[in-house]
């Protein structure tokens, strides 16, 4: 009996790891923009025509009722998620809510599996799949992170750029369009929908804030009320935009300073919260019947809740402390 559900666990977690490495690697197909475009040009209903006629000659309706009905409760639950489809955006993931949320789901299971098969005490099965299903929140949310640094390091040099276009005669639209074509992404990939935006006919001041909203930037906020100020008042572009380069640039130093003095609390901040994680593994390799009393008796339930709990405490305040805004 063990050794059959040994074999049906083991099938699992390679169905759900191919299935993961699959979802990851595959196109998943054009965006909302594209599929506008192809509306327009009558494209998208001689492909969907076509996908159509496929679907009844391959048959299997009762298969693709089912997909259907789990792709509707997937879609359903992420519909209350208002802000991920942003999210997903901003970190430059060509990856839709419901199938980011059905990663996460498949990687739960399958970190579950994992606990299971490594004969890891049941209370540690949900542990595992949170560790697991929590792998695409990271990387979305390391991928967000670092372009959005990228892009706020990008963006004075870009503001000096288009002062220096504006100066020798260009106008605005053509100032981003050089952007696009000397700097690199993220942020000549932001620019560059800007300008393509305005070329279709949408006025310059949307086409920004559209931009602003891809990419929530605290100084590129001042670049979009700046011109929209211009547009209605007049003025000149250029010297503010000198400006604002200059206080981003004097800003930037301000935070690599308090960030070489913070330095020491961020990295006990960091040993202080891996260590106890750290000393729980190693005990548990040494001795795991020591440990086994935490998840077996009810006062070692509450002792687990109870670090726990100090655990994100700790992080909180010692995030206050080190986290100081410029």
């Amino acid at each position: 009996m063990s050794v059959g559900l040994t074999y049906i666990a083991a099938f699992l977690f390679v169905a759900s790891l191919v299935g993961g490495v699959y979802m990851l690697t595959r196109d998943f197909g054009k965006t909302s923009e594209e599929e506008r475009l192809d509306v327009l040009t009558g494209r998208r209903r001689d492909e969907q025509d076509s996908e159509s006629l496929q679907s009844l000659m391959k048959g299997g309706d009762l298969l693709k009722e089912t997909a259907n009905g789990a792709s509707s409760l997937i879609s359903s639950i992420s519909a209350k998620f208002t802000g991920l489809a942003e999210y997903l955006q901003q970190a430059n993931c060509n990856v839709s809510p419901d199938k980011f949320l059905t990663m996460i789901l498949g990687g739960m299971l399958i970190g579950a599996v994992i606990g299971w098969v490594a004969r890891l005490p049941a209370p540690l099965y949900p542990v595992c799949g949170l560790l697991v299903g929590s792998v695409p929140a990271i990387v979305v949310w390391w991928k967000r992170r670092s372009r959005m640094k990228s892009f706020a390091a990008q963006l004075p040099d870009a503001m000096s750029l288009i002062a220096r276009a504006l100066r020798s005669g260009h106008s605005l639209a053509s100032a981003m369009n050089v952007i696009v074509d000397e700097m690199p992404a993220p942020i000549s990939v932001e620019f560059g929908m800007a300008y393509e935006e305005q070329n279709l006919g949408i006025p310059i001041e949307r086409a920004l804030r559209g931009m602003l909203k891809r990419m929530p930037n605290f100084d590129l906020r001042f670049f979009v009320t700046a011109v929209a100020i211009q547009k209605q008042a007049g003025g000149d572009l250029a010297e503010i935009l000198d400006k604002i380069a200059y206080v981003i640039r004097e800003r930037f130093k301000i935070l690599g300073t308090v960030a070489a003095l913070t330095a020491e609390g961020r990295l006990s901040g960091i040993v202080l919260m891996a260590l106890p994680v750290g000393l729980f593994i190693a005990i548990y390799a040494l001795n795991a019947e020591y440990v086994s009393l935490l998840f077996t008796d009810p006062f070692g339930r509450q002792m687990v809740a109870g670090a726990i709990f100090m655990q994100i405490l700790g992080a909180v305040v010692i995030k206050k402390i080190v986290d100081i805004k410029v």
